[in-house]
Parts: C-alpha cells; sequence; structure tokens
C-alpha cells in the first residue's frame, strides 16, 4: 500500500502545509500557554527543548507516513496545527488569541476532505474531553456523532480526564 504524502493544503483563509522542525518556535507558544492547552492531553510545555522534541516527533512520523500532522498558518503565521493520526484520527490545537474566528473549522474541513479524498478513509474519529464544548460544538457542526464514551482515559499531571469518542463517516461528510 502506498502512503499519501501530507501535500500543502489552502483555504480561503488558510494554508495547511506538513509540521517542520523549525515550526517548534511557533508551535511553542501554543504549547506553553495554559488556555490554548486546557483540554490537550498533556500539561503545557514548559520548555523550547520540550516542543523541539514534540515537534521533531510529528515531523518524523510524517515522513515514516504514520500520520499527517499540519502547521496551520493564516497571513504566513502559524496559528494552529491539525492532524490525522493513528490512522484516521483527527486532533486540532489553535492559538487562544484566534479563537472564535472560525479558523478551527476551516482547517477541519479541509483536512477531512484530504483524509476521504487522498487518504481513503472511510471515517475520522476523534477524541474529546467532555468539558471541552468549543471543539465538541465544532466536530457537530461538522458531522460527527458521538459513538461512545470513558471515563478517566487520560492522566495529565495528577488529574485524570475522561472522553467521548465521536465518528464522522465518509458518506456523511461528502453530502454536506
Amino acid at each position: 500500500m502506498t502512503v499519501a504524502a501530507s501535500p500543502v493544503i489552502e483555504t480561503e483563509r488558510l494554508i495547511l502545509r506538513p509540521l517542520m522542525s523549525y515550526d517548534a518556535p511557533a508551535m511553542h507558544e501554543m504549547l506553553s500557554d495554559a488556555e490554548t492547552m486546557r483540554y490537550w492531553s498533556t500539561l503545557p510545555h514548559r520548555s523550547l527543548v520540550e516542543t523541539e522534541t514534540w515537534v521533531n516527533e510529528a515531523v518524523a512520523t510524517n515522513r515514516r507516513g504514520e500520520g499527517h500532522d499540519f502547521a496551520v498558518l493564516h497571513e504566513a503565521r502559524v496559528i494552529g496545527r491539525s492532524a490525522f493520526w493513528s490512522g484516521n484520527e483527527v486532533g486540532f490545537l489553535f492559538r487562544h488569541a484566534v479563537w472564535g474566528r472560525g479558523f478551527a473549522g476551516e482547517a477541519m474541513s479541509a483536512m477531512l476532505r484530504f483524509g476521504f479524498d487522498s487518504l481513503g478513509f472511510k471515517s475520522a474519529r476523534a477524541d474529546v474531553d467532555p468539558n471541552n464544548t468549543r471543539s465538541l460544538q465544532l466536530l457537530d457542526r461538522l458531522g460527527f456523532r458521538e459513538t461512545g464514551r470513558a471515563q478517566r482515559t487520560f492522566k495529565i499531571g495528577d488529574d485524570w480526564f475522561d472522553s467521548i469518542y465521536l465518528t464522522l463517516k465518509a458518506s456523511d461528510f461528502l453530502k454536506s
């Protein structure tokens, strides 16, 4: 099986391009911000070195064809990250300063089209903290539907967090 390389994807306002090692400083601005990381699966990053390690792992995963991790740019500035990992599981993270401007929806719509059209996914999955209402609302607008719940799925620092599992079928997305 040939794995599709991550392309550069352009939307009306955004450019999604494969995450690169030189994105670490811009990613660190997000990954070190407590509000941005509030529902992420790790504590905020405490050092640029920690972020560099994280970014380099994502870049290596992209190169091996095991994931598709994108930097999301608006007006030539990295404002977020969107990705497929573990096959068809989606994730996204955006600077707190740009929340509410529709960038996450625009980026995720483009990501899903890439996943369904180019990668041949029949569905996409998401795992979301039940308290992350903004992400749940966005995924609902994109057509994701809840498929299950689990308790104590992530331990972040000293605290346990729960999960809501969602799925979007390609056929439902492509109808929209």
